[in-house]
């Protein structure tokens, strides 16, 4: 579809205010939507929203169907009287600023198991809307919920490591354990059931308020997922559940020796002879969450990075050919006009180039990127075209402030570079980033919050390829004031990336005219 001139804020909800120890789904949601309105800001950009496993990543999820269970927001259990004040009292410890994500889980599923067993004797579970969820959701939600609770029967090792019967399903497993753990599995159901009621809210919000949600599709599931688990034939693992192969990318600008992320890759052969049956549903499931999907790792459904499974790292791999064209066209039949972004970053061939376009997908241009004398010129603001998002730097970025200032310490003659590119030489480069890309003809422009609000390299939010650390940053209220919204507001109008909606009416009559 064509994208209007438009700006946004990349912000995970984990990192939104709160004093429960993680961003959840309540009142700061809210907040924070109130803030983009009155920024002039028409998008918001999210991680993928699944339920997070080993490293905290939003990108390694136990299942690509799935909501993220520690988004639940304690403050609407409070209210649904599924809790009480003195339930949440141990929560409210935990440092507002950053996500000490081992004990902030312990204490929460902890917490969101006294609102579960409230749940069961209230009349809410036996509610339509309870039994409704149950039922349009069956395909994946039994498969998770019973994948969730064996896990939990195993001391959450993966399910390779799980008995035998049931990490193969042979026989008659499945129904045995489902009514050994039946309990355990209807927690599950449980907290899947108020991590879509709570964000069908937030979402209803943002959209009443001219506010358009961007969601993110990791292009590959994790191998300890329920996806995998419960379709074992449509990925690549042996009859032992070992990884035949595995995707990552080779050696790039974060890594020398690339990025092995251990994600089993797909059997296209057989997700094609259901005319990728499979996608269709990810994808059905993923625009009830949001308006506009990006696909992370767009140019592997033109070519992916394989990797022989028992490699260490990401060298020893090989390009191999996906089929990203018919898959698109299935998409397009199947959904029509939706809105799709295409991460487009790495290794990027004409043959990716040509499925993006053919397809008329906007692309992504990252600022960090096209600075220096060896920076990537396509990426400054003027090589840009109008059907892509510019983007100061991403998650996988420093924040923009401290990108520059430490390449101003390493004295390697980016920041100078920036200086007279941008045609500014105060003390605020990162704010001159920002007004760049606004002023660009793409016709979307998404800044990380931590940009907005100016933070050092103590807000980045993930290193790749560093394990541990990731994922943790939060900003707090007293961060964000009236005066910052109606900056932003100003520049959006500036730029004309924003019309209110008076605006908008005088316009329309304006051209009946």
């Amino acid at each position: 579809m064509e994208y209007q001139r438009a700006a946004g804020i990349l912000l995970h909800p984990t990192s939104l205010p709160g004093e429960y120890g993680i961003g959840e789904l309540g009142s700061e949601a809210f907040k924070f939507i109130d803030f983009l309105k009155d920024s002039g800001q028409t998008l918001w950009q999210v991680f993928p929203l699944g339920p997070t496993g080993y490293g905290d990543s939003p990108y390694q999820s136990f299942s690509t169907f799935a909501g993220n269970q520690y988004l639940i927001s304690l403050e609407k259990l409070l209210e649904d009287n599924l809790l009480n004040e003195s339930d949440v009292e141990e929560i409210k410890v935990f440092d507002p600023t950053k996500i000490d994500f081992g004990p902030l889980i312990n204490t929460k599923m902890r917490i969101l198991r006294i609102a579960y067993d409230n749940f069961k004797i209230s009349d809410e579970h036996n509610s339509m809307e309870y039994q409704q969820f149950c039922k349009n959701n069956i395909e994946w939600l039994n498969d998770y919920s019973l994948f969730m609770a064996v896990k939990n029967a195993h001391g959450g090792v993966q399910w390779t490591e799980w008995e035998t019967e049931i990490a193969f399903r042979l026989d008659a497993a499945v129904e045995k354990w489902k009514n050994r753990l039946s309990n355990e599995a209807g927690f599950h159901k449980f907290l899947q059931y108020k991590f879509f009621s709570q964000w069908k809210m937030v979402k209803d919000y943002a959209n009443k308020n001219g506010i358009q949600i961007i969601g993110d599709l990791p292009i590959f599931v994790a191998y300890d997922s329920s996806d995998v688990w419960a379709n074992k034939h449509l990925f690549t693992v042996d009859d032992k559940g070992k990884l035949e192969t595995m995707a990552g990318v080779p050696p790039d600008y974060f890594s020398p020796t690339g990025q092995l992320w251990g994600n089993p890759l797909y059997r296209w052969n057989e997700m094609e002879k259901d005319n990728f049956l499979w996608w269709q549903k990810r994808l059905a499931k993923m625009y009830e969450l949001v308006d506009i999907v990006r696909i992370d790792h767009f140019r592997g459904l033109e070519a992916y990075w394989e990797i022989p499974g028992d490699e260490e790292t990401a060298i020893n791999g090989r390009w191999v050919k996906a089929p990203g064209e018919k898959l698109f066209n299935v998409i397009k039949e199947t959904f029509g006009d939706i809105k799709i972004l295409a991460e487009d970053l790495g290794v990027i061939t004409p043959e990716v180039e040509k499925l993006r376009d053919s397809f008329k997908l906007p692309g992504m241009k990252i600022l960090q990127f096209a600075f220096g004398k060896d920076g990537d010129k396509k990426f400054l603001p003027h090589n840009h075209i109008r059907n892509c998002c510019v983007y100061t730097g991403t998650h996988d970025n420093d924040t923009t402030r401290g990108f520059f200032e430490n390449e101003k310490k390493a004295n390697s003659g980016i920041y100078e570079w920036a200086q007279k590119y941008l045609n500014y030489y105060g003390d605020d480069l990162r704010y001159a980033a920002i007004i760049a890309a606004y002023q660009s003809v793409a016709n979307i422009v998404v800044i990380p919050m931590q940009d907005i609000l100016n933070l050092g390299t103590e807000a980045r939010m993930n290193f790749p390829s560093k394990l541990g650390g990731n994922w943790m940053w939060r900003y707090t209220r007293s961060q964000v004031d009236e005066g910052l919204s109606h900056h932003y507001n100003e520049l959006a109008k500036l730029y004309e990336r924003y019309e209110e909606e008076n605006e908008k009416e005088n316009k329309i009559e304006s051209e009946e005219k």
